[in-house]
């Protein structure tokens, strides 16, 4: 079992504890009160370990998806009726999202809650804990853990309410964008002076100083287009405070795939050098919050003829203990930024022809005429065996009104499959062990190159150009470039961070998010933010919907 956090989780899942949610989604209460709990020193660390699970909530799930179907990167169409759930994949990948979208009312209701479990804990330990430096530290975690969960809300729905206080269910409006920025970048700064600058297993998936300054980096990258003011100076000195600290480095050519193994961590290579904030995914972990707090990321991208199949069907290539649904895949628009074969990260996507672990033996798949084509053969009950090929393209041979490719081996074996938070063998269950990055070093170094390629000014020696080689010459045995533009740091990022649910937010800095790809043509602006979600107004009469939505 891995490794860390465990302590404060499984002792806060002991405890029994319920949390509140914040009131912008639901008015609780709470059995957690300042004169039962917590009293002494084990029972603090126990008390700030709620943000952290509610923080694990819908990362690896709802709102990858929302991040990544909404762009070029992802696309999860229906197979034979499974995973249409009731248009909200379809209406990701058109730009078509109403208010009632599951993953706009999910990730709303997921970031409110952890903003209103932190409001709760910080109003404890703020009246219970003794002063002193544990004091401070556990609630500068606190304020970060909530800073990240309304950067989020700010970058997905512009304009949102702020909320601090904890019982205070008062309806507010929602504040202008530029000052939930404002807020959010006093609230990193004021705390910074207090959190860690130790980079160990005992701070591994907390906020230290440098996840802090790896928001503050995101920020300021995207400053001009949160608030109209350009930033891009101080995103370089935010990534300089991490730079010159001398404690991460890209991971290396070797190491870079194993970064997202099942045993990724703090004593992992990779991970080890890379990671600076990350959020402990384990399948042992019990979850009292209203959100899965799992990583099924296998479970939506292995295809379902390489995990546990049938006698004689097939091969399980990955060993795990159930049939992936194996309904996600890339679009052949994103995955055309993968066209160095020298490049390391090709090897986190499944694509062509598949063979057993050998790299020799084909993997064949024995089905039927009509298993195979339901189209071509109907009917046709007689035997058939292929070897597994993924096909690039997503075609609705069933139905374009329900997104739907169909539910035969043709169908189930449409687009490239991302791998890169690889099958984990050793769970008995879909979840994983593999950790999930928020911040990583490779991407402080890009940020970097970029904000100087948009005007930022140089330090340290560095030019844009010396930053991305320094990660691609981790990543790739091809020659360094000679020249860079805005445009070759956008495609290293893709490759970087594929699968990492970046890419929206890259694409929309970059004026991408109304373009064209796969099946979607909608142009329209105004879904760079989502709608409020209708239950939202349900709590909270006195928001108004954002510009666009109905």
């Amino acid at each position: 079992m891995k490794k860390r956090l465990i302590y404060i989780v499984a002792s806060l899942m002991a405890a029994g504890v319920m949390v509140s949610c914040h009131k912008i989604t639901v008015e609780a209460t709470t059995e957690l009160t300042p004169d039962i709990y917590p009293q002494d020193s084990a029972s603090f660390i126990t008390a700030s370990g709620p943000a952290y699970v509610a923080l694990r909530g819908n990362v690896a799930a709802e709102y990858f998806f929302q991040q990544t179907y909404s762009t070029d990167e992802g696309i999860m169409p229906a197979r034979g009726g499974n995973w249409y759930d009731g248009g909200q994949n379809l209406e990701m990948h058109y730009h078509t999202w109403t208010r009632d979208n599951g993953y706009v009312n999910g990730n709303w209701y997921w970031l409110s809650t952890i903003i209103g479990t932190v409001n709760q804990e910080l109003s404890i330990l703020g009246k219970t804990q003794p002063a002193g430096d544990s004091k401070d530290r556990n609630l500068a975690e606190l304020k970060m853990v909530r800073a990240l969960a309304y950067y989020f809300m700010m970058d997905n729905w512009g304009n949102v309410p702020i909320d601090t206080l904890y019982g205070d269910f008062v309806a507010r409006d929602k504040t202008p964008r530029p000052e939930v920025f404002n807020f959010i970048e006093t609230e990193i700064k004021a705390a910074i002076p207090y959190l860690s600058t130790t980079v160990s297993k005992a701070t591994y998936g907390r906020f230290t100083q440098y996840g802090a300054y790896a928001l503050l980096a995101k920020m300021y990258l995207n400053a001009e287009y949160y608030t109209g003011t350009k930033k891009y100076t101080e995103c370089i000195v935010a990534c300089d405070n991490i730079i010159s600290s001398n404690k991460y480095s890209v991971a290396s050519r070797s190491n870079y795939l194993q970064a997202f193994y099942p045993l990724n961590g703090p004593d992992a290579v990779g991970s080890k050098e890379e990671f600076i904030f990350a959020i402990p995914y384990d399948p042992t972990f019990t979850n009292t919050l209203p959100f899965r707090a799992a990583n099924y990321h296998a479970r939506y991208d292995v295809p379902r003829s390489m995990g546990k199949v049938a006698a004689g069907a097939g091969y399980n290539y990955f060993n795990i203990p159930y049939t992936p649904g194996g309904p996600a895949s890339t679009l052949p628009e994103f995955y055309a930024y993968f066209n160095d074969v020298n490049d390391i990260r090709n090897k986190q996507w499944l694509v062509g022809k598949q063979f057993l672990p050998d790299g020799i033996t084909p993997l064949n798949i024995t089905t039927t005429k009509a298993g195979y084509d339901a189209i071509a053969y109907k009917g046709d009950s007689s035997k058939f065996t292929y070897q597994l090929e993924l096909t690039p393209n997503i075609v609705l041979r069933q139905s374009t009104t329900t997104f739907d490719c169909g539910n035969d081996e043709v169908a189930w074996n449409m687009g490239y499959r991302n791998i890169k938070f690889y099958p984990d063998a050793t769970s008995a269950s879909r979840d994983q062990n593999n950790d999930i990055a928020i911040f990583r070093y490779s991407d402080i170094l890009l940020m970097k190159s970029e904000a100087i390629l948009r005007g930022g000014t140089p330090t340290l020696g560095q030019t844009a150009l010396s930053l991305a080689n320094d990660v691609r010459s981790k990543r790739t045995t091809s020659p360094a470039w000679a020249t860079i533009n805005l445009d070759s740091i956008y495609n290293e990022r893709s490759r970087e961070f594929a699968w990492e649910a970046w890419h929206r937010n890259d694409m929309i800095r970059y004026g991408k998010y109304e373009g064209k790809w796969g099946f979607k043509t909608n142009a329209d602006e105004y879904r760079r933010i989502f709608p409020i979600p209708t239950n939202a107004f349900a709590v909270n009469p006195k928001l108004t919907q954002n510009p666009g939505y109905n």
